[in-house]
């Protein structure tokens, strides 16, 4: 059984069709990566697995069950979390506050309720540790290099344990080593059971991490293949439509 089950997805904004009839699994463990131009339907996709967008058409299927995400929060509560591309941090925080914004510990102290500042810090020590990051509970994110802050994005998505990353270009505009470093992470997420669909321009990256790449051109999903069964060339060519489909 699929972890993740879309079929028929259809977006259409007025007479724009932003997708059309889309569909993609991806099981436990497995990472998908996402391709195409700019304006292909990348984002859209993302944004309604994400619980943003309502499809006009299709169904979403959870581990079998039909769901309808009505806002964010309905994807968060059935195992979805997603890593946005500006990462949506605040850089006058810690990481460990980055990590639990909106969903602080707290203890309370007869008729009052203050924040338990030492389990953050642990718990985010934890996340830390278990994604192999440096990053310190402590830093502040606006002191941080770019590997570090995805490392905190990250962590904030393992808060809630969740079945399916969702991961919008997390390697765009960072040196090679910090490259590396979500990479490694994502390799980490993997191994740990989490499902991953990785929205990326960067064909390496893909090629590294994914195990099937799926390709979307103009709204319409034209390849979704293993990776030992494709090459750059050949995703390339789809991307461009020099490939009608493969």
């Amino acid at each position: 059984m699929s972890m993740l089950e879309l079929s028929g997805i259809t977006k259409s904004f007025g007479a724009i069709h932003a997708l059309q009839g889309v569909d993609l699994t991806i099981a436990e463990g497995e990472a998908v990566g996402l391709m195409g131009d700019n304006g292909a339907g990348k984002s859209t996709l993302m944004k309604i697995i994400a619980g943003n967008f309502h499809p006009t058409e299709g169904t979403i299927r959870i581990e079998g069950r039909d769901v309808r995400f009505d806002k964010p929060i309905d994807a968060r509560n059935n195992g979805i979390e997603i890593v946005y591309q500006d990462l949506a941090l605040c850089d006058n925080l810690s990481a460990a506050a980055n990590v639990f914004l909106g969903r602080e510990a707290k203890k309370r102290l007869g008729p009052f309720t203050y924040l338990d500042h030492k389990a953050m810090y642990s718990k985010a020590a934890k996340l830390f540790a278990e994604l192999k990051s440096e990053t310190r509970p402590r830093d502040l994110v606006r002191q941080m290099s770019g590997g570090q802050r995805q490392a905190v994005a990250i962590a904030r998505t393992r808060l809630s344990d969740p079945k399916l990353v969702l991961m919008d270009e997390p390697t765009a505009a960072i040196s090679v080593r910090q490259v590396a470093e979500v990479l490694a992470l994502i390799k980490r997420l993997k191994a740990t059971g989490h499902a991953v669909i990785l929205v990326s321009h960067r064909m390496p990256d893909v090629f590294d991490v994914c195990d099937r790449v799926a390709v979307l051109r103009r709204g319409n999903k034209v390849a979704d293949k293993h990776i030992s069964d494709t090459s750059p060339e050949e995703v390339t060519g789809l991307i461009t439509g020099a490939i009608e489909h493969a």
